[in-house]
């Protein structure tokens, strides 16, 4: 398995992993748009991991920094491995990709989200040392008007 960064080449199978994860089908184009934002945005990354021409997963970090302190943290934006690939070890070599990216980039502290009802990612994340905030904090989402007005 090899792990390198995501092509707008990889649009039509990233597509497919977000299907998978209950994301709404996109276009390719769109997809193929969003992919390159990542490739040419120096605080994030989107890599994916590959066995010949098949595509088993895909990850997406951010790295921002902490206005209350010094340094920075990154952010898995986003984690996909394909449900015929899921348990080999490819979600742990993703995840290690982001991390390092993160830590290159002097971050101090990774951060995820994962829906309430994914039971299993979350044994995932707690396996890779992450620790559940369930109960400490909450997550406030709000839409913004289109065209940021």
């Amino acid at each position: 398995m090899r792990i390198r960064p995501a092509h707008r080449a990889d649009a039509s199978a990233v597509s497919e992993l977000l299907v998978q994860l209950g994301y709404p089908r996109g276009s390719q184009a769109a997809t193929a748009d969003r992919i390159q934002t990542w490739a040419e945005e120096p605080s994030g990354a989107a890599y994916i991991a590959v066995v010949g021409d098949t595509l088993l997963g895909v990850i997406a970090v951010h790295v921002c920094p902490f206005f209350e302190r010094a340094g920075s943290w990154g952010r898995i934006v986003a984690l996909v491995v394909s449900d015929r690939a899921r348990g080999r070890g490819v979600g742990s070599q993703l995840v290690a990709a982001a991390e390092s990216f993160a830590a290159a980039r002097g971050c101090l502290r990774m951060e995820v989200t994962s829906a309430d009802h994914r039971h299993d990612a979350h044994e995932f994340y707690r396996r890779r040392g992450y620790i559940d905030q369930t109960g400490k904090s909450s997550r406030f989402l709000r839409d913004l008007p289109t065209g940021g007005s």
